[in-house]
């Protein structure tokens, strides 16, 4: 054995796909193109300084030693913040936050284009956004002012696509959006068959939102009825029977202005068409299996679990689902990199330093919470919603890489308890430096503010009525999160007493924990790290890049964190899929394809636990993975108590996914018809010259079909 695998891994050389990324994305530059930032220990030094500026001036200087420190161990704020905090004098109008969800789109024309024009400073921002799109009628739904029938929910997000294509465009960084829709819509079918359309949405993700009384009616194979509010207007000109239950239903919407709705908040509805609830939910799984979309989201989990469970209803995520907001939503992200914790790596003795990751993840809590003074969110709404509630999620990143440096498979049963127990210790130690920060600057607001109670809150926490809570008392909200929340008395069963503190004295802020997808921070800053709390994709793969001024992608070769710290230690040779003996890798270097649906899911449930917000995951299965296999995977996660779940099967008919690999590419072939109508064969993986440039031909033959040289 290598004497070098007995120590810990020392600094390995940052690949050239990674430093290409920094330099790209994060690398502060003047007008001119002139680096700022001569190196990423520059960056770390801009960031830290930044977030340390709105400390009192008397530990100012401590603060940001300590800051350098935590960037140097393994905290890496999210995309935003490293781009744009302390970059001010250069790009005065970014935001340092990731992640905001639009205020609720009512059905009128003037309230979709306000929404888009707030979309559009949004995203100029550099925010990503997400908005619910079910709150507009069905296509061909009468539209009274118009005299006229409306084309429907679908067709409005054609107008927020093409926006976002233009801001981006003009930006030069890809804009990013989730749309969700309720599965009680009448067009939901239209919804799950979206994207099979060439180029339609592509700057969308979608997500469907699954009730508890969907996912009964699937189980017990029993109707679902499609329906859509009825306004109080409609029902009185026409004097409309709301109690006949043959065409009109009650349930839950989140627009409750000029409609009409129950003594539990429930909305009046109009029945438009009865189908199975297994058809819905067939046709949820056919289009992921071959088309990786829609992702589903388990809103009533969503909502149950909810800190704020008191006085948000939510209705939509930011575009990978990793934070559920309420309208206006916003929070700021950063992980954990969990490769600088694992000491004696690849041995039998390799073990994590907990003592080293409390303190980095306590210092970190600090770091994010001061980004909420230098939020940079252009809408007044945001603004609000993000300083009074001061919401942000920390996560991790390389679990994967860390899993194999430990020695443990990915889905294994130790590989799960490993990741409960890490997202654990970061959810106590970040709500101890929630109470702290309390202590020292103040809770945020919302904990110190009163709210009545409610019949719906008695009946969504019934231990209230025990307690001696009845309709009309006033509680502050520092009580209801801290006693009443699902989340915090879990965190109760650890740690009773940090949980009363925080019932008596608030919270810093109502939420802590996330896990995003840290794509590019995790290439760059963490010279790929495994994304999140996914196995790495392969050990040497292709990365497709957005390149600005370009229409296809870029074709970059990487390879994983684990390999390279496995070569620098142990075996400069080793490879994966190596003929070479000498050179192959241990069973414990799993790869994502590897991993089965139920064990992605076991991964996330373990983590779920402990994550007060939500996790974006993608369960990646081979091209041939059998559909009877797969299409269980989103009921499996439901029974497992997840928030939400997101598939992805490679499949060259549709789509390429940003990471691909050289053995897929290899054996997929893309035929092409030049303009004399000759037919051309190619390899994926070959390259070819179009319009002045070299392209994969996968990539070209994408570009072609989404429209980027224009419809062919």
């Amino acid at each position: 054995m290598n004497a070098k695998v007995q120590q810990l891994v020392s600094p390995i050389e940052m690949q050239a796909a990674s430093a290409d990324i920094w330099s790209t994305k994060y690398q502060l530059r003047t007008k001119a193109g002139e680096p700022v930032d001569a190196s990423i220990q520059d960056t770390y030094q801009r960031v830290a300084q930044s977030l340390a500026s709105v400390e009192d001036a008397k530990i100012r200087p401590e603060v940001f030693k300590s800051f350098v420190w935590a960037l140097q161990n393994g905290a890496i704020p999210a995309g935003r913040i490293i781009s744009n905090a302390g970059a001010e004098a250069h790009k005065p109008a970014t935001s340092t936050i990731n992640c905001t969800v639009s205020g609720s789109i009512h059905d009128s024309m003037d309230d979709i284009l306000l929404k888009n024009h707030e979309a559009g400073l949004t995203l100029k921002a550099g925010c990503g956004i997400g908005y619910e799109f079910s709150t507009l009628r069905p296509r061909g739904a009468y539209v009274a002012g118009a005299g006229a029938k409306t084309s429907g929910p679908l067709s409005f997000m054609d107008i927020f696509d093409k926006m976002c294509f233009t801001v981006s465009s003009a930006g030069g960084r890809r804009g990013a959006q989730m749309a969700t829709f309720d599965v009680h819509h009448p067009d939901v079918f239209e919804f799950i068959r979206a994207k099979r359309e060439d180029g339609r949405l592509r700057q969308f993700n979608l997500s469907l939102l699954v009730t508890e009384d969907f996912i009964l009616a699937v189980k017990n194979d029993t109707d679902w009825k499609l329906s859509f509010p009825v306004t109080r207007k409609e029902a009185e000109a026409d004097g409309l029977d709301l109690s006949d239950k043959d065409n009109f239903l009650y349930r839950s919407f989140p627009i409750k202005e000029g409609f009409i709705a129950d003594e539990t908040g429930r909305v009046a509805c109009r029945i438009y068409q009865t189908v199975k609830a297994r058809a819905i939910w067939d046709a949820i799984m056919s289009s992921t299996y071959d088309f990786a979309e829609p992702g589903f989201i388990l809103i009533d989990k969503v909502n149950e679990m909810n800190n704020n469970w008191f006085c948000e209803n939510i209705r939509a995520t930011n575009p990978c689902g990793e934070q559920p907001l309420p309208p206006y939503g916003s929070c700021l992200l950063g992980s954990v990199n969990l490769t600088q914790f694992v000491e004696l790596p690849f041995t039998e003795h390799a073990r994590f330093n907990f003592e080293r990751y409390r303190k980095v993840v306590g210092v970190f809590t600090r770091m994010l919470d001061n980004v909420v003074e230098i939020n940079g969110l252009p809408l007044e709404g945001q603004r609000d919603e993000i300083t009074s509630k001061r919401r942000h999620g920390m996560g991790i990143l390389g679990l994967g890489s860390t899993l194999a440096m430990l020695r443990m498979p990915y889905g294994s049963p130790e590989s799960v308890e490993f990741t409960e127990v890490v997202n654990r210790e970061m959810a106590l130690e970040g709500w101890r430096q929630g109470l702290e920060l309390a202590r020292e600057k103040g809770p945020a607001p919302i904990m110190n503010e009163t709210f009545k109670v409610t019949k719906e809150m008695l009946l969504q926490r019934p231990e209230m009525k025990k307690d001696g809570f009845k309709v009309g008392d006033k509680v502050l909200g520092k009580v209801l999160l801290a006693k009443y929340s699902r989340y915090m008395q879990r965190v109760a069963e650890v740690d009773a007493e940090l949980v009363e503190s925080l019932a008596k004295e608030g919270a810093r802020f109502t939420h802590h924990t996330s896990i995003a997808p840290t794509g590019t921070i995790s290439l760059s800053l963490a010279n790929n790290a495994s994304n999140g709390i996914e196995p790495s994709f392969a050990h040497h793969y292709s990365r497709n890049i957005i390149r600005e001024g370009k229409k296809t992608k870029e074709k970059v070769d990487v390879f994983s964190y684990e390999l390279l710290a496995y070569r620098h230690l142990v075996n400069p040779k080793a490879m994966p899929y190596a003929e070479d003996p000498e050179a192959t890798l241990p069973d414990y270097f799993t790869v994502s394809d590897e991993v089965t649906p139920t064990q992605h899911v076991d991964i996330q449930a373990a983590a779920q636990k402990w994550v007060d917000s939500s996790i974006s995951k993608t369960a990646n299965v081979p091209t041939d993975f059998a559909y009877d296999s797969f299409k269980d995977i989103y009921m499996y996660a439901y029974d497992k108590g997840l928030k939400g779940c997101t598939t992805f099967r490679f499949n060259p008919e549709a789509f390429q996914g940003v990471l691909v690999k050289e053995s897929d590419l290899e054996k997929t072939l893309y035929e092409f018809m030049l303009d004399d109508g000759t037919k051309v064969t190619l390899k994926g993986n070959e390259r070819v010259e179009y319009d002045g440039e070299v392209h994969t031909a996968a990539n070209l033959f994408d570009a072609l079909k989404e429209g980027t040289y224009g419809k062919y």
